[in-house]
């Protein structure tokens, strides 16, 4: 008898729950960020504590867009206001003395605004996010976009964080398992592991590593049409990670406008994940929404009918806010009676949390120029930003410098995917342990210097070729020293397995 067996006498003390047992699309699920080698990184983390000797001091999690777990400061207006939010007691008059000596008055004023419209942070929200935050969040839209057509509050959905948002959208679209979305390869796993989740079926298109992994809507064109014609597959939907994840790269308007007029010609849903879109180092290279080159887009029939859904988050860009979980996304184009299924699949979670909610409103309406606070706003942002574009640089020259690597400019986001020429003989050592080679590569890094990045198998990659997606969120003082232990390590793993 197995435990699947319904027609069978119950065993009384056997296990209903087993890995046979459960769910075969959980099973599925692989999520490299938090996979094996993160796992092993947390188990080394709790030895270093209880006095195990290692060949280094810390672990370094680069394996994650994480940036206060590697020590950036949080930015203190925002943090000024939700602890005011927090504990309300604080804005009663009698306290306003002692608060007053602490708390700058715009961000006193600002949590007062807040919890007018709020109420108490510990009781649910509307199902698709508070209403003002909602409208905070349609007039960053219009003044980022510089558009004359304003945001709508009914197309904006509030989530815990953009991921669950993703993750919505892709059910909401799954039909059956002959549902195909396109997917960018490298891709972040989110999208692969929601899609085992949900049993769609993934379809991959490639990204250009030798032009700046830049897209080619021939390819794209091509990987459809085999999807659809010689697969059967329902492809629905593209998805673009702009700036990307894990490659860093970030698109022009005039690729915008193409990828819009591929999705009409084609009758795709167009998903956009912009959650790096302050994460831009390149000057001659602008973020651009697609929301905007929607709405600029020269066809009138491409602004009327193509499916939009762009997603944001509080966990990037300069404020990394990442345990809050706070986003959003916006629908553009997608009929009410499909809103209204997304409203009831957002009203059986209740409510996003509301502390994830204030934060998304302090990001699209922070201190302006004028506001009290804006002096010391602007340093912080502007400090974190110029540091990160520093640190890229450097990891970009280290990587670009040892034996056998390539790396691509970072124009955005906060990682690099470099490509990575492995002995022949470390190939040979890693199949034999029946991992992937740049797994066995990435293991034996964390291993010897501490520093946990992510295999590029995890995330999909040419055949024949390997990578790794490392952050450049260490701590900058100590950015050096990261370098250096990854150059050595690497000199000394090519010794090792030289051929």
């Amino acid at each position: 008898m197995t435990l699947t067996d319904t027609t069978s006498t119950p065993q009384p003390g056997t296990k209903v729950l087993t890995e046979k047992s459960i769910n075969k699309h959980v099973k599925a699920v692989e999520y490299a960020v938090r996979g094996r080698i993160a796992i092993r990184a947390e188990a080394l983390r709790e030895e270093l504590a209880a006095g195990e000797k290692k060949p280094f001091q810390t672990v370094v999690n680069c394996n994650i867009g994480n940036p206060q777990q590697l020590h950036q400061k949080p930015i203190t207006f925002f943090r000024q206001v939700a602890s005011l939010c927090e504990y309300p007691d604080l804005l009663q008059d009698q306290n306003q003395a002692a608060v007053s000596q602490i708390y700058p008055q715009d961000a006193i004023d600002r949590a007062k605004e807040l919890l007018k419209q709020v109420g108490s942070i510990g009781a649910y929200s509307h199902s698709q996010g508070i209403p003002s935050i909602r409208r905070t969040v349609a007039n960053f839209l219009q003044q980022r976009d510089a558009t004359e057509q304003p945001g709508n509050p009914n197309d904006i959905y509030l989530t815990q964080g953009a991921s669950d948002g993703v993750k919505t959208i892709l059910t909401v679209l799954t039909e059956s398992s002959q549902t195909g979305i396109m997917i960018p390869i490298p891709q972040y796993p989110l999208y692969s592991a929601t899609l085992s989740f949900i049993d769609a079926t993934p379809v991959p298109y490639y990204l250009d590593e030798e032009q700046g992994w830049s897209l080619d809507i021939a390819q794209l064109t091509a990987t459809i049409q085999k999807a659809r014609q010689e697969d059967h597959v329902d492809v629905r939907a593209l998805v673009i990670i702009n700036p990307g994840n894990p490659t860093g790269q970030c698109l022009s308007q005039q690729t915008l406008t193409d990828l819009l007029t591929f999705c009409y010609d084609q009758r795709l849903v167009l998903l956009a994940d912009e959650v790096y879109q302050t994460n831009i180092y390149k000057s001659d290279r602008p973020f651009v929404s697609f929301r905007k080159a929607l709405l600029e887009h020269p066809s009138a029939d491409v602004r009327n009918h193509v499916e939009l859904v762009s997603f944001h988050s509080i966990s990037k860009g300069m404020i990394g806010e990442c345990g809050r979980r706070g986003g959003y996304f916006e629908c553009i184009n997608i009929q009410q009676s499909v809103r209204d299924q997304i409203y009831k699949m957002a009203s059986v979670s209740l409510c996003p949390n509301v502390h994830g909610q204030i934060l998304v409103d302090l990001m699209c309406n922070p201190p302006k120029e004028g506001d009290l606070s804006y002096p010391a706003y602007q340093a912080e942002v502007s400090g974190i930003f110029e540091s990160l574009r520093r640190r890229a640089q450097k990891l970009e020259a280290v990587f670009n410098a040892m034996e056998g690597v390539s790396c691509q400019s970072a124009q955005g986001a906060m990682y690099l995917f470099p490509t990575i020429t492995l002995p022949a003989k470390a190939i040979q050592h890693a199949q034999q342990l029946g991992i992937s080679p740049d797994d066995f590569y990435c293991e034996q890094l964390l291993e010897a210097t501490g520093v946990c990045v992510v295999p590029g198998s995890g995330f999909g990659q040419v055949k024949g070729t390997y990578h790794l997606r490392t952050t450049f969120l260490p701590e900058e003082h100590l950015f050096d020293e990261f370098c250096g232990n990854v150059q050595r390590f690497h000199t000394s793993f090519l010794q090792q397995y030289k051929d």
